[in-house]
């Protein structure tokens, strides 16, 4: 497979409200859903009917908005909870179950056998009634994977669309998952769904490796938020898979990522971080001088992503210490100002003084930058 024929499940509004400031309302979940089907994700993952009624009355909601993108909902491995799932008009359900030796003995109990044979009564009802189906392990990277890839290999077998592959609890390593996503390409013919937690810090880059690896799908959530430290952030996929290539993140409507993240982020009440993925402030600032010299000569020299491409203005900030006089003669073209470089060069040295004795704003810089280019810089110590 080449990373070029990945699709993203969305699971803003089901891993995402297991975020612990995340209580959608319904008119949320809608708004979420259309701004994330406007961005052109693929699927749509919602939480489970089985949640609560105000959930399955959310989930049916969400079916009737003839949105682009596929909805999905998120069940257990019972036939039971898919008959619940498949009433609501979803396109597809995702089923789960715990195969590590943790959940088996302290979560549902079930021996391998067992959970195989659920597997496959499931997913055969499933496909009788033609929505997509996914079976899932939980847990898989804490679990034995002879005994992952005997249920993945009986569901295979009965046509499941996608198996998935969860590191529920973070523990993966790319290495890891590469070895592991490969071992499943060789063994099933269905696509590979990954799902990676962020304990560890290696959500987007065991992502990206699953996807080397041969999967075909990664769960996402918007700003990455999820049950403890949350998953791999829609975002933080985006700027990956464009730092790899443009082209592979050109069918997505890019520009919408900022508002995507201000909503959740106004709706769970967090800041988006300074350092987050595209939409950070600090994303495309350029602070020191040999830096800001490099970017306004060519951007990309400082620059993996451009910034225009996803409806965002690089700064160059040059209220400081470590500022240069191509930064500031910059700024001057910007204001309109006509300056020759000596008097660029010497309000430069001014400006680092001053630096060294206050904090300065751009609205100080600015104001220097005007009455230098009245004044010729007369009467002002250099």
């Amino acid at each position: 497979m080449s990373l070029q024929d990945y699709a993203i499940i969305e699971s803003t509004l089901r891993e995402g409200e297991q975020f612990v400031n995340a209580f959608f309302t319904t008119e949320q979940k809608v708004e979420i859903a259309r701004l994330l089907d406007e961005f052109g994700v693929e699927f749509l993952e919602l939480t489970s009917p089985l949640a609560s009624p105000r959930s399955e009355e959310d989930l049916r909601a969400i079916t009737r908005l003839g949105l682009q993108a596929k909805i999905l909902t998120h069940t257990r491995a019972t036939v039971g909870d898919a008959k619940r799932a498949v009433d609501t008009g979803v396109d597809g359900v995702d089923v789960v179950i715990g195969t590590s030796s943790y959940l088996r003995e302290f979560s549902h109990g079930k021996s391998i056998p067992q959970i195989i044979e659920m597997a496959q009564e499931v997913v055969s009802y499933l496909k009788s009634q033609g929505v997509i189906t996914r079976f899932s392990t939980e847990d898989s990277l804490r679990s034995d994977q002879e005994d992952m890839f005997a249920v993945y290999e009986a569901v295979d077998a009965l046509g499941v669309d996608r198996v998935g592959v969860a590191d529920t609890v973070g523990v993966g390593t790319p290495r890891q998952i590469y070895d592991l996503v490969s071992e499943l390409r060789r063994r099933v013919r269905c696509d590979i769904e990954f799902h990676g937690h962020n304990d560890s810090g290696c959500a987007i880059a065991n992502s990206y490796a699953a996807l080397e690896a041969g999967a075909t799908h990664i769960d996402t959530s918007i700003l990455g938020i999820g049950e403890r430290n949350g998953i791999t952030p829609l975002g933080g996929l985006v700027a990956r898979m464009y730092a790899t290539d443009p082209k592979l993140v050109e069918k997505y409507n890019l520009p919408l990522l900022s508002k995507l993240d201000r909503t959740i982020a106004e709706m769970v009440g967090v800041d988006i971080p300074f350092n987050n993925y595209i939409t950070g402030y600090t994303a495309f600032t350029h602070k020191a001088g040999i830096h800001a010299k490099a970017v306004l000569n060519n951007p990309s020299t400082y620059e993996i992503l451009k910034p225009e491409a996803f409806g965002i203005s690089r700064y160059i900030h040059i209220a400081h210490r470590l500022t240069g006089w191509n930064a500031v003669r910059n700024r001057a073209e910007q204001l309109d100002l006509v300056m020759d470089d000596e008097q660029i060069k010497r309000l430069t040295g001014h400006i680092k003084a001053l630096a060294d004795e206050q904090a300065l704003t751009l609205d100080d810089i600015d104001s220097l930058l005007y009455h230098w280019a009245k004044t010729n810089g007369a009467g002002v110590e250099a």
